[in-house]
């Protein structure tokens, strides 16, 4: 019986949205984090009868036809960008991305990558870096004994130095957009790179037409909303269990024609 493949199908795809909800479940305190949701498609259709074709009568066609679905695949995964709240964290290296963005950093390796994390800190020779010690760009260096140190919305950054009294401008932040963020490619660690099919990034000061702004003091935190994602577990939950439904009941009728025959 085809209905025990196409419940299987339905079944598997189930397991694999159970999947992403699980992973925003374990990052609803990651900064920065962006939930994801899981979208399926309809397999390919068996014909039984074609619609459009001409029936018995000469000029007569066939109205509707009958055409059964093979079950579901799993189309994409797609990241939800959407603003997470910003918090209150009193440190004063800590940028939220208050709008559309992204913070640019240099791995290790020298590769540009993203990230909507702004939990910053300096190194010990002074530049600002992520948690994991990628270097922000462009760089920012604050030297020893530097006190103020403050970030303006549109990510210029100055400090009072040693014996002076007035700030001096340590450098200046920009902030990345792409055409299609849900084309960019998730690494872990609260990084994202660019891909084919994100396009390139455009890069702009905080502030200008539709980049965001930078809130000083404040981290952005995950955009997960728990209510939801309970929702959406038991409504999967829910079809995994109509699918196996499915297959015992098939399983059942295959057991009663196997009983018919005897």
């Amino acid at each position: 019986m085809r209905a025990l493949t196409i419940a299987a199908t339905g079944m598997t795809a189930q397991v694999r949205n159970i999947e992403v909800i699980a992973n925003n479940v374990a990052n609803i305190n990651t900064t920065g984090f962006k939930r994801a949701r899981a979208e399926f498609t309809d397999l390919i259709y068996q014909s039984e009868r074609l619609m459009g074709v001409s029936s018995r009568g000469r000029d007569a066609t066939v109205p509707e036809g009958a055409q059964v679905g093979l079950g579901v695949r799993t189309a994409a995964i797609r990241t939800v960008h959407n603003q997470g709240a910003i918090t209150n964290t009193g440190n004063s290296f800590d940028l939220a991305l208050n709008g559309r963005g992204w913070f640019q950093v240099t791995s290790a390796q020298g590769d540009v990558l993203h990230t909507r994390d702004g939990a910053f800190n300096t190194n010990a020779a002074g530049h600002l870096v992520t948690t994991d010690g990628n270097a922000v760009s462009p760089a920012i260096i604050v030297p020893q004994g530097a006190s103020a140190v403050n970030v303006s919305q549109s990510g210029l950054v100055t400090a009072v130095m040693p014996g002076k009294s007035v700030p001096q401008t340590l450098g200046q932040l920009t902030i990345a957009n792409f055409v299609n963020e849900a084309g960019l490619q998730a690494l872990g660690s609260n990084l994202y790179q660019q891909t084919a099919a994100s396009g390139p990034p455009v890069v702009g000061v905080p502030g200008d037409t539709a980049f965001g702004t930078i809130q000083q003091g404040y981290l952005e935190s995950s955009n997960v909303d728990p209510v939801s994602e309970i929702t959406n577990m038991i409504a999967a939950q829910r079809a995994y269990e109509m699918n196996s439904k499915v297959i015992q009941t098939s399983d059942q009728m295959a057991a009663s024609l196997a009983n018919l025959k005897g």
